[in-house]
C-alpha cells in the first residue's frame, strides 16, 4: 500500500512484519474453522454479533493503548485526527464512517478529537489535517493526508484490507448488519422509562457534598463512580466542576488578576485567573484567556495551559456552544 504524499518515522515494513503466506494461511484457517463450527450446527456467525456501526467509534489517548491497540490485532482500525469546526474534513469523516459500515466487520473507524490527542500527534508527527492512520496489528501506515475522492478512498481501503489479511492473518470481526439500528428498539409500552442506574446513589452523595461545601467528599464520590464507570458523564462532569470549586476555593481574587495582569505569559498565572473567570460564571472569558495562552507559550508549558482547558471543557459540559467554538480556537492555535 502507498501512502499519500506522508511520511512518519518508524512505519514498520509491512512485509517485514511476518510471511505474508503465514499469515495468510491463518486467515484461511479462521475462515475454515468459522464454516466448520456452523456446518456442526454451532451458532450462526451473526448470533450476539453487533452492527457494523458499533466498529465506528470515538476514542482518546487513555483508550488508544487499552482499547484500539488490541482491537487492531481483529480488524484494521483506521485513525480519523478531526477537529471541532473543521467543515472542510467532515465530507471525509462521514465518507470513511459510511464505507467503514458498508464493509461489514472487515474494517473499524476510531475518531480522535487532535486537541485532546497531543501525545498522539506528536507521536504520528501530524502537522496538518486532514490527517487518516491506519493500525494493524499494532503497527500504524499513514493513508491519506489530502482530500481523495470516494473512489480513490475504496481502493485505499480495499488494499489495507487484503494488506491486513494477506500479510497479517488479521480477518476482521464478526458483525450483524440485521441488528443495524436493533439496539434502540423499544420491547413494550415501557421502554422509554430510564432504569435507575447503579450508580444513583454516589451521584446523589456527591450532589450532597457539593451542597454541603465538601469539596473533598464530592470529588472522592465522584472518582467512586468513575473507576468503576469510566465514561460516566454525569460523574466526568461533576468531578471536573468540583474540582474547579475546590482550586478556586482558597484563592485572592485581587492577587490572582493582578498576578495575570503584570505575566501575560505564565501559565500558572493565567490558569488561575481562568478558573477564576469559570467559577464566576464568566465562561467564555475563562477559555479566550487560555486559548491565548496557549497561543504565546510552549513546550510543557503549553501543554499545562492545554490540559486544565480541557479540564475546563468538562466542568462546562461538551454539549455547551462555547466549548465547541473554543475547541474549534484552539485546534487554530495548534496547528
Amino acid at each position: 500500500m502507498q501512502p499519500r504524499n506522508m511520511s512518519m518515522s518508524g512505519v514498520v515494513d509491512l512485509a517485514a512484519v511476518k510471511a505474508a503466506g503465514e499469515a495468510k494461511a491463518k486467515a484461511e484457517q479462521a475462515r475454515a474453522e468459522s464454516a466448520r463450527k456452523a456446518a456442526q450446527g454451532g451458532a450462526p456467525a451473526s448470533a450476539g454479533a453487533l452492527p457494523p456501526s458499533a466498529l465506528v467509534f470515538d476514542t482518546d489517548e487513555t483508550q488508544f493503548e487499552s482499547h484500539v491497540v488490541p482491537l487492531s490485532g481483529e480488524v484494521p482500525v483506521i485513525l480519523d485526527f478531526r477537529a471541532d469546526g473543521f467543515e472542510q474534513g467532515r465530507e471525509l469523516s462521514l465518507l470513511l464512517e459510511r464505507l467503514t459500515v458498508e464493509a461489514n466487520g472487515r474494517l473499524a473507524l476510531a475518531a480522535l478529537d487532535v486537541a485532546a490527542s497531543q501525545n498522539l500527534i506528536r507521536e504520528f508527527r501530524i502537522q496538518a489535517l486532514p490527517a487518516v492512520f491506519a493500525l494493524v496489528a499494532g503497527q500504524a501506515m499513514p493513508l491519506f493526508q489530502d482530500f481523495a475522492p470516494e473512489d480513490e478512498v475504496r481502493a485505499v481501503l480495499a488494499q489495507l484490507v487484503q494488506v491486513a489479511e494477506e500479510r497479517f492473518g488479521v480477518i476482521g470481526v464478526a458483525v450483524d448488519p440485521a441488528a443495524e439500528g436493533a439496539a434502540g428498539a423499544g420491547a413494550g409500552p415501557e421502554s422509554d422509562e430510564e432504569p435507575a442506574g447503579p450508580y444513583d446513589a454516589l451521584l446523589d452523595a456527591a450532589v450532597e457534598a457539593l451542597d454541603a461545601d465538601d469539596l473533598d467528599g464530592a470529588v472522592r464520590a465522584y472518582q467512586d463512580v468513575l473507576a468503576a464507570d469510566p465514561g460516566n458523564s454525569d460523574a466526568k462532569l461533576g468531578l471536573a466542576q468540583a474540582e474547579l470549586f475546590a482550586r478556586v476555593k482558597g484563592m485572592d481574587p485581587q492577587a490572582v488578576r493582578t498576578a495575570a495582569a503584570e505575566n501575560p505569559r505564565d501559565p500558572a498565572a493565567q490558569i488561575a485567573a481562568a478558573d477564576l473567570d469559570l467559577a464566576g460564571g464568566h465562561v467564555a472569558d475563562a477559555f479566550g484567556r487560555l486559548v491565548d495562552t496557549v497561543r504565546v507559550t510552549f513546550g510543557d508549558d503549553r501543554d499545562a495551559v492545554r490540559v486544565r482547558l480541557l479540564q475546563m471543557f468538562e466542568a462546562v459540559g461538551p454539549d455547551n456552544p462555547l466549548v465547541t467554538s473554543a475547541r474549534t480556537a484552539l485546534a487554530r492555535v495548534l496547528f
